[in-house]
C-alpha cells in the first residue's frame, strides 16, 4: 500500500490528477463493510445486545447479495462471528470506537485502469460530539493496508453519509452539514467544492439546504433525505404536512434539484418519497426514515420499524428500484443510536468496475 504524498515544492497529487473518481453506489461491489458495535460505547445503554443483533441481521441481509467484511474491536471478533454466522460474512479485528463505518471509513475510488484507491477524509466525530474517536479516525488507513490500496489524505473533514454521487461527475450534499462550523470553519463553500472535485473526482456539486432537523448528531446528512438511484435520477424525501419542522427545508431542497443540472447537463428526475414512521424507544420519540437504505448488488436493504407504514414504504421503494430485490430489516435501535442501515454500511467497489 502506498500513500499519496509529495514534496512541498511539487503540485499536490490528488485522486483527480491521478485519474481516480468515486463510482456510484449501484456500481458492482466486491463486498460491504460493517463495523461491529463496541462494548466501550456507552450510548447503546440497555440496548447494546439489541444493537449487536441488529448489526448482525443487517450483515446477513446484505450477505444474500454480496460478501460482508465485519470490522470488530480486538477481542470482540468472536462475539461478532457468533451473531453473524459465517455464510458469506468475514470478521476482521481492527481498533474502532464506534459502528458508523459510512461516516468514519474509506471512500473507495476507481481509476481508469480499474485499480482501486481510497480518499481518506479526516473524521472528527461529527464535530467532536462523541469522545474518544481516535480509533475511528485511524481505521481507514488500516483498511487500506488490509486491502492493499493507495490512500489519498484529503484536507477536509467529511463523513460518508454527507454526500451522494452518480459516478458520472455529480455530487449532492447539504449546507446544514458541510457548512456547519464544527466541520471545516476555515474553508469557504468554494474551497470545499474544489476539494470534493479533487478527492472524489466530481465536476458538479449540488447543494441542498438541509437534511432532517431531527438528525442533530450529523447536522443533517444527505443520506436521510436524498440518494442518487441512477444517473440523472434521485429519490427525495418530502413531507406534506405544513406544520412539520422539515416542510420548508424539504420544499427548498426540491426547488434546488428542479433548477439544477448534473455534470452531463441533464435535468434531474425527482422521485418523491413521503414515507416515514415514528417509534418510541428508550424514552426517545424518533423517526425511522426508509431513505437510509443500502444498495447492494441486486438488492436494496431497507430499515423498517415494525409498524403498518413499513409495507407502504417497501412498496414505494420497489417502484423506485424495480430491478432490485427490496428487503426490510427491523432496525429501531439504529434510530436510537442516531442512524440507519446506510450509516452502518460502506461499499467496496469491485476492481475494474466488476469486469475482471
Amino acid at each position: 500500500m502506498t500513500t499519496a504524498r509529495e514534496a512541498p515544492d511539487e503540485a499536490p497529487v490528488t485522486p483527480r490528477s491521478a485519474g481516480f473518481s468515486m463510482p456510484a453506489e449501484w456500481a458492482p461491489h466486491e463486498r460491504c463493510l460493517i463495523s461491529w458495535p463496541t462494548a466501550a460505547r456507552e450510548y447503546w445503554g440497555d440496548f447494546y445486545y439489541l444493537a449487536q443483533a441488529t448489526h448482525a441481521a443487517v450483515a446477513r441481509a446484505v450477505a444474500r447479495f454480496e460478501p460482508v467484511l465485519v470490522i470488530a474491536n480486538p477481542g470482540e471478533g468472536g462475539n461478532a462471528r457468533s451473531y453473524c454466522g459465517s455464510d458469506n460474512i468475514e470478521v476482521v479485528e481492527l481498533p474502532i470506537d464506534d459502528s458508523w463505518i459510512r461516516d468514519n471509513g474509506p471512500s473507495f475510488l476507481l481509476g481508469p485502469d480499474g485499480a482501486r484507491a481510497v480518499a481518506d477524509f479526516p473524521f472528527n466525530s461529527w464535530g467532536e460530539k462523541y469522545l474518544p474517536y481516535d480509533k475511528d479516525a485511524g481505521v481507514t488507513e488500516l483498511l487500506c493496508e488490509h486491502f492493499g490500496v493507495r490512500r489519498f489524505d484529503a484536507p477536509m473533514v467529511l463523513e460518508g453519509g454527507a454526500f451522494t454521487v452518480d459516478g458520472e461527475g455529480t455530487l449532492i450534499t447539504t449546507e446544514s452539514c458541510l457548512l456547519h462550523p464544527s466541520r471545516n470553519p476555515t474553508l469557504t463553500r468554494e474551497e470545499q467544492e474544489e476539494i470534493l472535485r479533487e478527492y472524489l473526482g466530481v465536476e458538479t456539486v449540488i447543494w441542498l439546504k438541509a437534511g432532517r432537523t431531527e438528525a442533530t448528531d450529523t447536522d443533517g446528512h444527505i443520506d436521510g433525505v436524498c440518494h442518487f438511484v441512477a444517473p440523472g435520477r434521485v429519490i427525495l424525501h418530502l413531507v406534506h404536512e405544513e406544520r412539520h419542522p422539515d416542510y420548508e427545508n424539504f420544499r427548498e431542497n426540491r426547488r434546488r434539484l428542479e433548477e439544477a443540472t448534473d455534470a452531463r447537463g441533464r435535468r434531474i428526475e425527482i422521485l418523491a418519497m413521503d414515507r416515514r414512521t415514528m417509534i418510541d424507544i428508550g424514552g426517545k420519540h424518533l423517526t425511522v426514515t426508509y431513505m437510509n437504505s443500502y444498495q447492494a448488488n441486486g438488492g436494496l436493504v431497507v430499515p423498517t420499524a415494525g409498524t403498518v407504514y413499513d409495507d407502504y414504504a417497501l412498496e414505494r421503494l420497489r417502484e423506485v428500484f424495480p430491478e432490485r430485490e427490496v428487503v426490510g430489516v427491523p432496525t429501531p435501535v439504529l434510530a436510537y443510536g442516531g442512524g440507519g442501515i446506510h450509516c452502518i454500511t460502506q461499499q467496496v467497489p469491485a476492481p475494474d468496475g466488476g469486469r475482471r
